[in-house]
Protein backbone atom coordinates (compact mmCIF):
# COMPACT_ATOMS: atom_id res chain seq x y z
CA UNK A 1 0.00 0.00 0.00
CA UNK A 2 3.00 2.20 -0.43
CA UNK A 3 1.43 4.37 -3.47
CA UNK A 4 -1.71 4.82 -2.07
CA UNK A 5 -2.86 8.43 -2.06
CA UNK A 6 -3.43 10.27 0.93
CA UNK A 7 -6.40 11.80 1.69
CA UNK A 8 -4.87 15.52 1.38
CA UNK A 9 -3.77 14.81 -2.24
CA UNK A 10 -7.45 13.76 -2.91
CA UNK A 11 -9.03 16.98 -1.44
CA UNK A 12 -6.16 19.33 -3.25
CA UNK A 13 -7.13 17.70 -7.03
CA UNK A 14 -11.25 18.49 -5.80
CA UNK A 15 -10.43 22.15 -4.83
CA UNK A 16 -8.42 22.97 -7.79
CA UNK A 17 -10.87 21.04 -10.31
CA UNK A 18 -13.61 23.11 -9.08
CA UNK A 19 -11.68 26.60 -9.23
CA UNK A 20 -10.14 25.57 -12.81
CA UNK A 21 -14.36 24.46 -13.44
CA UNK A 22 -15.13 28.06 -12.06
CA UNK A 23 -12.95 29.87 -14.09
CA UNK A 24 -14.11 28.54 -17.57
CA UNK A 25 -17.96 29.61 -16.33
CA UNK A 26 -16.59 33.16 -15.52
CA UNK A 27 -15.19 33.12 -18.76
CA UNK A 28 -18.26 32.12 -20.51
CA UNK A 29 -20.38 34.62 -19.04
CA UNK A 30 -18.38 37.42 -19.61
CA UNK A 31 -18.42 36.32 -23.67
CA UNK A 32 -21.91 35.99 -23.74
CA UNK A 33 -22.33 39.42 -22.06
CA UNK A 34 -19.78 40.85 -24.48
CA UNK A 35 -21.97 38.97 -27.82
CA UNK A 36 -25.36 40.16 -26.47
CA UNK A 37 -23.68 43.96 -26.51
CA UNK A 38 -22.44 43.70 -29.65
CA UNK A 39 -25.45 42.41 -31.02
CA UNK A 40 -27.56 45.35 -29.41
CA UNK A 41 -25.07 47.71 -30.36
CA UNK A 42 -25.14 46.48 -34.02
CA UNK A 43 -28.88 46.49 -34.15
CA UNK A 44 -29.64 50.13 -32.68
CA UNK A 45 -27.18 51.01 -35.51
CA UNK A 46 -29.34 49.06 -38.08
CA UNK A 47 -32.65 51.41 -37.01
CA UNK A 48 -31.22 54.20 -35.56
CA UNK A 49 -33.52 57.45 -36.95
CA UNK A 50 -29.44 58.97 -38.33
CA UNK A 51 -28.99 55.96 -40.70
CA UNK A 52 -32.85 56.29 -42.01
CA UNK A 53 -32.13 60.18 -42.59
CA UNK A 54 -29.24 59.26 -44.78
CA UNK A 55 -31.73 58.00 -47.47
CA UNK A 56 -32.84 60.51 -50.22
CA UNK A 57 -36.12 61.73 -49.46
CA UNK A 58 -38.93 60.38 -52.15
CA UNK A 59 -39.98 62.88 -54.54
CA UNK A 60 -43.78 64.33 -54.40
CA UNK A 61 -45.38 65.49 -57.41
CA UNK A 62 -47.67 68.95 -56.84
CA UNK A 63 -51.31 69.05 -56.65
CA UNK A 64 -51.03 71.85 -59.05
CA UNK A 65 -48.81 70.04 -61.85
CA UNK A 66 -50.48 68.95 -65.32
CA UNK A 67 -51.82 65.28 -65.81
CA UNK A 68 -51.62 64.14 -69.13
CA UNK A 69 -52.15 60.74 -70.15
CA UNK A 70 -50.85 59.65 -73.65
CA UNK A 71 -52.51 56.56 -75.39
CA UNK A 72 -50.45 55.00 -78.27
CA UNK A 73 -52.47 53.21 -80.36
CA UNK A 74 -50.36 50.56 -81.50
CA UNK A 75 -50.73 46.37 -81.83
CA UNK A 76 -50.11 43.60 -79.79
CA UNK A 77 -47.50 42.04 -82.05
CA UNK A 78 -45.31 45.13 -82.13
CA UNK A 79 -42.57 44.44 -79.12
CA UNK A 80 -39.71 45.84 -80.43
CA UNK A 81 -41.70 49.38 -80.96
CA UNK A 82 -43.04 49.03 -77.33
CA UNK A 83 -39.56 48.48 -76.01
CA UNK A 84 -37.78 51.20 -78.04
CA UNK A 85 -40.82 54.10 -76.76
CA UNK A 86 -40.42 52.57 -72.94
CA UNK A 87 -36.56 54.29 -73.81
CA UNK A 88 -37.53 56.94 -75.80
CA UNK A 89 -40.25 58.57 -73.24
CA UNK A 90 -38.57 57.07 -69.89
CA UNK A 91 -35.09 59.30 -70.61
CA UNK A 92 -37.37 62.50 -70.68
CA UNK A 93 -37.57 64.93 -67.71
CA UNK A 94 -40.22 66.91 -67.01
CA UNK A 95 -40.60 68.66 -64.38
CA UNK A 96 -44.46 70.90 -63.95
CA UNK A 97 -46.52 67.60 -65.07
CA UNK A 98 -47.18 64.25 -64.24
CA UNK A 99 -47.30 62.22 -67.61
CA UNK A 100 -48.49 58.29 -68.06
CA UNK A 101 -47.44 56.83 -71.25
CA UNK A 102 -49.84 53.41 -72.15
CA UNK A 103 -49.95 51.78 -75.12
CA UNK A 104 -53.45 50.35 -76.30
CA UNK A 105 -54.64 47.76 -78.72
CA UNK A 106 -57.54 45.83 -79.19
CA UNK A 107 -57.95 42.02 -77.92
CA UNK A 108 -55.87 39.74 -78.24
CA UNK A 109 -55.96 36.95 -81.17
CA UNK A 110 -53.13 34.90 -80.57
CA UNK A 111 -52.11 32.39 -77.90
CA UNK A 112 -48.58 33.66 -77.71
CA UNK A 113 -50.15 37.29 -77.54
CA UNK A 114 -51.55 35.86 -74.11
CA UNK A 115 -47.86 35.08 -72.61
CA UNK A 116 -45.98 38.04 -73.75
CA UNK A 117 -48.24 40.64 -72.99
CA UNK A 118 -48.80 39.12 -69.82
CA UNK A 119 -45.11 39.57 -68.95
CA UNK A 120 -44.93 42.80 -70.45
CA UNK A 121 -47.65 43.99 -68.13
CA UNK A 122 -46.44 42.31 -64.81
CA UNK A 123 -43.00 44.23 -65.73
CA UNK A 124 -43.95 47.45 -66.99
CA UNK A 125 -48.12 48.17 -66.15
CA UNK A 126 -48.52 50.67 -68.87
CA UNK A 127 -50.87 48.49 -71.79
CA UNK A 128 -54.51 48.89 -71.92
CA UNK A 129 -56.32 46.32 -73.67
CA UNK A 130 -59.59 47.38 -74.97
CA UNK A 131 -62.36 45.03 -76.30
CA UNK A 132 -62.77 45.70 -79.83
CA UNK A 133 -61.46 44.03 -83.33
CA UNK A 134 -58.17 45.31 -84.14
CA UNK A 135 -58.63 48.27 -86.54
CA UNK A 136 -57.38 51.88 -87.55
CA UNK A 137 -60.36 53.98 -89.23
CA UNK A 138 -63.06 51.54 -87.80
CA UNK A 139 -63.98 52.45 -84.03
CA UNK A 140 -60.81 51.97 -82.14
CA UNK A 141 -60.04 55.51 -81.42
CA UNK A 142 -63.91 56.06 -80.06
CA UNK A 143 -63.12 52.89 -77.97
CA UNK A 144 -59.99 54.31 -76.64
CA UNK A 145 -61.59 57.21 -75.29
CA UNK A 146 -65.11 56.22 -74.37
CA UNK A 147 -63.87 53.52 -72.04
CA UNK A 148 -60.94 55.70 -70.18
CA UNK A 149 -64.09 56.76 -67.98
CA UNK A 150 -64.83 53.98 -66.31
CA UNK A 151 -61.55 52.62 -66.50
CA UNK A 152 -59.67 55.33 -64.56
CA UNK A 153 -62.70 56.48 -62.16
CA UNK A 154 -62.45 54.11 -59.03
CA UNK A 155 -64.64 55.56 -56.93
CA UNK A 156 -64.74 58.64 -54.71
CA UNK A 157 -61.16 58.52 -53.01
CA UNK A 158 -59.72 59.07 -56.85
CA UNK A 159 -58.05 61.93 -57.70
CA UNK A 160 -60.99 64.21 -60.20
CA UNK A 161 -60.11 64.27 -62.98
CA UNK A 162 -57.71 61.58 -63.46
CA UNK A 163 -56.05 63.21 -66.51
CA UNK A 164 -56.31 67.19 -66.91
CA UNK A 165 -55.14 65.79 -70.69
CA UNK A 166 -55.64 62.89 -72.51
CA UNK A 167 -53.63 62.52 -76.33
CA UNK A 168 -53.98 59.97 -79.17
CA UNK A 169 -50.62 59.26 -80.59
CA UNK A 170 -48.90 57.58 -83.11
CA UNK A 171 -45.90 54.65 -82.70
CA UNK A 172 -44.53 56.53 -85.19
CA UNK A 173 -44.46 60.23 -83.69
CA UNK A 174 -42.40 61.13 -81.30
CA UNK A 175 -43.31 63.36 -78.27
CA UNK A 176 -40.51 66.02 -76.54
CA UNK A 177 -42.57 66.49 -73.63
CA UNK A 178 -40.86 69.08 -71.41
CA UNK A 179 -41.49 70.80 -74.87
CA UNK A 180 -45.34 69.82 -75.01
CA UNK A 181 -45.99 70.35 -70.88
CA UNK A 182 -44.31 74.16 -71.89
CA UNK A 183 -46.97 74.33 -74.33
CA UNK A 184 -49.81 73.41 -72.43
CA UNK A 185 -49.54 75.84 -68.78
CA UNK A 186 -50.93 78.76 -70.70
CA UNK A 187 -53.98 76.88 -71.94
CA UNK A 188 -57.31 76.13 -70.66
CA UNK A 189 -57.82 72.77 -69.31
CA UNK A 190 -61.34 73.01 -70.55
CA UNK A 191 -62.96 71.85 -74.21
CA UNK A 192 -59.58 71.94 -75.20
CA UNK A 193 -58.60 70.57 -78.58
CA UNK A 194 -54.91 70.60 -79.53
CA UNK A 195 -52.81 69.26 -82.24
CA UNK A 196 -51.62 69.41 -85.64
CA UNK A 197 -54.11 70.75 -87.69
CA UNK A 198 -54.29 69.28 -91.31
CA UNK A 199 -54.94 69.88 -94.30
CA UNK A 200 -51.05 71.30 -94.20
CA UNK A 201 -51.87 73.81 -95.70
CA UNK A 202 -54.19 75.44 -93.17
CA UNK A 203 -53.81 77.28 -90.26
CA UNK A 204 -57.33 77.46 -88.54
CA UNK A 205 -58.09 74.81 -86.25
CA UNK A 206 -61.74 75.64 -86.04
CA UNK A 207 -61.90 74.69 -90.24
CA UNK A 208 -60.08 71.83 -90.04
CA UNK A 209 -59.45 68.94 -87.42
CA UNK A 210 -56.23 67.73 -85.71
CA UNK A 211 -53.80 64.87 -87.63
CA UNK A 212 -53.75 61.80 -85.85
CA UNK A 213 -50.02 61.66 -85.46
CA UNK A 214 -50.83 62.61 -82.19
CA UNK A 215 -54.22 65.33 -80.89
CA UNK A 216 -54.97 66.22 -77.07
CA UNK A 217 -58.39 66.93 -75.42
CA UNK A 218 -58.89 68.10 -72.06
CA UNK A 219 -60.99 65.50 -70.00
CA UNK A 220 -64.05 66.96 -69.86
CA UNK A 221 -63.94 65.99 -74.01
CA UNK A 222 -63.20 62.08 -73.28
CA UNK A 223 -66.72 62.10 -70.95
CA UNK A 224 -68.18 63.78 -73.58
CA UNK A 225 -67.60 61.08 -76.19
CA UNK A 226 -68.25 58.75 -73.65
CA UNK A 227 -71.64 59.99 -73.22
CA UNK A 228 -73.05 61.43 -76.39
CA UNK A 229 -74.67 59.51 -79.17
CA UNK A 230 -72.94 61.71 -81.76
CA UNK A 231 -69.81 58.95 -81.95
CA UNK A 232 -71.84 56.31 -81.70
CA UNK A 233 -73.43 57.18 -85.30
CA UNK A 234 -69.98 57.66 -87.46
CA UNK A 235 -67.33 55.82 -86.30
CA UNK A 236 -66.17 54.30 -90.07
CA UNK A 237 -63.65 56.46 -91.62
CA UNK A 238 -60.09 58.34 -91.09
CA UNK A 239 -60.40 58.28 -87.33
CA UNK A 240 -58.84 61.60 -86.83
CA UNK A 241 -61.22 63.48 -89.48
CA UNK A 242 -63.96 61.49 -87.80
CA UNK A 243 -62.87 62.71 -84.17
CA UNK A 244 -62.57 66.27 -85.61
CA UNK A 245 -66.37 65.38 -87.27
CA UNK A 246 -67.49 64.95 -83.86
CA UNK A 247 -66.34 68.27 -82.09
CA UNK A 248 -67.80 70.26 -84.58
CA UNK A 249 -71.56 68.48 -84.87
CA UNK A 250 -71.52 68.41 -80.88
CA UNK A 251 -70.20 72.05 -80.69
CA UNK A 252 -67.85 71.38 -78.33
CA UNK A 253 -63.85 71.88 -78.51
CA UNK A 254 -64.21 75.76 -77.95
CA UNK A 255 -60.67 76.13 -77.36
CA UNK A 256 -58.08 75.32 -79.54
CA UNK A 257 -54.61 75.28 -80.21
CA UNK A 258 -52.87 74.44 -83.74
CA UNK A 259 -49.45 73.53 -82.78
CA UNK A 260 -48.40 73.72 -86.13
CA UNK A 261 -45.02 74.28 -87.39
CA UNK A 262 -44.11 72.96 -83.37
CA UNK A 263 -45.47 69.36 -84.88
CA UNK A 264 -44.60 68.11 -88.23
CA UNK A 265 -43.99 65.40 -90.33
CA UNK A 266 -40.49 64.06 -90.62
CA UNK A 267 -38.58 66.23 -93.69
CA UNK A 268 -37.82 63.52 -95.69
CA UNK A 269 -39.64 62.62 -98.02
CA UNK A 270 -40.42 66.07 -98.23
CA UNK A 271 -44.17 66.70 -98.74
CA UNK A 272 -46.27 69.75 -97.72
CA UNK A 273 -46.44 68.88 -93.84
CA UNK A 274 -42.61 68.27 -93.48
CA UNK A 275 -40.89 70.77 -91.69
CA UNK A 276 -36.68 70.99 -90.79
CA UNK A 277 -35.43 69.75 -87.64
CA UNK A 278 -35.43 72.53 -85.10
CA UNK A 279 -35.45 73.13 -81.30
CA UNK A 280 -38.81 74.35 -80.50
CA UNK A 281 -40.13 70.76 -81.84
CA UNK A 282 -43.18 69.05 -79.93
CA UNK A 283 -43.48 66.23 -82.12
CA UNK A 284 -42.02 64.89 -85.40
CA UNK A 285 -44.69 62.29 -86.99
CA UNK A 286 -43.95 59.58 -89.79
CA UNK A 287 -40.60 57.81 -88.01
CA UNK A 288 -40.95 55.09 -89.79
CA UNK A 289 -37.54 53.83 -90.02
CA UNK A 290 -34.52 53.23 -86.95
CA UNK A 291 -32.58 55.20 -89.17
CA UNK A 292 -35.49 58.13 -88.91
CA UNK A 293 -35.30 57.75 -85.30
CA UNK A 294 -31.83 58.17 -84.27
CA UNK A 295 -31.52 61.04 -86.74
CA UNK A 296 -34.14 62.59 -84.69
CA UNK A 297 -32.71 61.64 -81.44
CA UNK A 298 -29.50 62.66 -82.40
CA UNK A 299 -30.76 66.06 -83.27
CA UNK A 300 -31.91 66.83 -80.14
CA UNK A 301 -29.18 65.56 -78.29
CA UNK A 302 -31.10 63.30 -76.12
CA UNK A 303 -28.31 61.56 -74.36
CA UNK A 304 -26.64 64.42 -73.23
CA UNK A 305 -27.33 63.38 -69.56
CA UNK A 306 -24.71 60.11 -70.33
CA UNK A 307 -22.60 59.72 -67.37
CA UNK A 308 -19.10 59.13 -68.10
CA UNK A 309 -18.15 55.28 -66.57
CA UNK A 310 -15.77 52.84 -66.65
CA UNK A 311 -18.08 50.34 -67.45
CA UNK A 312 -18.94 51.48 -70.99
CA UNK A 313 -17.22 53.85 -74.12
CA UNK A 314 -19.21 56.15 -75.85
CA UNK A 315 -18.00 58.21 -78.14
Amino acid sequence: MKNAPKPENGKKIVIVSSVFIAFLITIAFVNEIQFDSLSTISKCTIHSPSSQNSLPPAVKSSENDIRILIGILTRADNHERRHFLRLVYGTQTVTGAKIDVKFVFCNLTKEDQKILLALEIMLHNDIIIMNCKENMDNGKTYTYFSSLPDMLNNGSGSINPPYHYVIKADDDTYFRLPKLVETLIPLSREDLYYGYVVPCPSMDPFVHYMSGMGYLVSWDIVEWIKDSDIPKRHMTGPEDKVFGDWLREGRRAKNRYNAKWSMYDYPEPATRCTHELWPDTVAVHRLKTQEKWVRTLEFFNVTHDLKHSKMYHIH
